[in-house]
């Protein structure tokens, strides 16, 4: 059986998504609170950011993956306005169920779909933009899920990955001391679950570093690809053009 990494614990690969999957069951109703918590409200501007850079325009086609609780597909969603159209996916159904119920009580009727990054039911030059945010880490394949995306875009489509990544060397013991002995505790106390904020703090030191996952993209089909560190690297935003 081929292995692969569960935060710091090697899996079986079909496992992982067993796995990712209670994780997000387990949080899926305190994801956006504990979001604001863990991040003292900066998740907002990351994505603020994010959707800056990404700069859809009315009337496109936006895909955006891993799209959970929906957030940052509402704010596609007023950029590319009635004339354009952002479809909102994600693997699993709890989360998908509480970003769908936020976005219809937003006045956001969007398609939604159920599916893995890995296989996206979309046709070949779908979409104008693709859009993936804290999602990408929690793929099995990172590098299969890429083509995927780079798949459904059209030439010169843009890809936005907003994740965590590899913090600068001198903030890295306090961020090691919070990811591990605040956020788990925060956890127990918010949302009734340690293990999992454990797990999400496990998954961010095992996920690729900016130059690491640069250098993916680019094999995923991405011909250019710029990269910007936010928080001192606490996230870096990815930016691929399709070739």
């Amino acid at each position: 059986m081929t292995q692969t990494h569960f935060g710091y614990r090697q899996v079986d690969e079909h496992d992982k998504t067993r796995r990712v999957r209670a994780v997000f069951d387990s949080v899926a109703g305190k994801y956006d609170l504990m979001n604001d918590l863990m991040s003292l409200g900066l998740h907002r501007v990351w994505k603020a950011y994010a959707v800056a850079v990404a700069a859809p325009k009315p009337g496109d086609r936006v895909l955006d993956v891993a799209a959970g609780t929906g957030d940052l597909t509402a704010a596609l969603a007023r950029r590319v306005g009635p004339h354009g159209c952002v479809v909102h996916t994600d693997i699993n159904e709890a989360m998908l169920a509480a970003g769908r119920d936020r976005l219809l009580d937003a006045g956001l009727n969007l398609p939604s779909a159920l599916c893995d990054a890995e296989a996206l039911p979309f046709a070949a030059a779908s979409f104008d933009l693709v859009c993936v945010a804290f999602g990408l880490r929690n793929m099995t394949h990172k590098d299969k899920a890429l083509r995927e995306m780079c798949r459904v875009l059209r030439p010169s489509g843009k890809l936005v990955v907003l994740e965590f990544s590899k913090v600068a060397e001198p903030l890295r013991r306090p961020y090691d001391w919070y990811s591990f002995q605040v956020l788990p505790r925060l956890g127990r106390w918010v949302a009734g679950d340690a293990d999992s904020y454990r797990y999400l703090a496990e998954s961010i030191r095992v996920h690729p570093s900016q130059a690491e996952l640069k250098a993916i993209m680019k094999d995923a089909g991405f011909g250019h690809v710029d990269v910007h560190n936010l928080s001192a690297g606490v996230v870096a935003l990815h930016v691929g053009l399709r070739c």
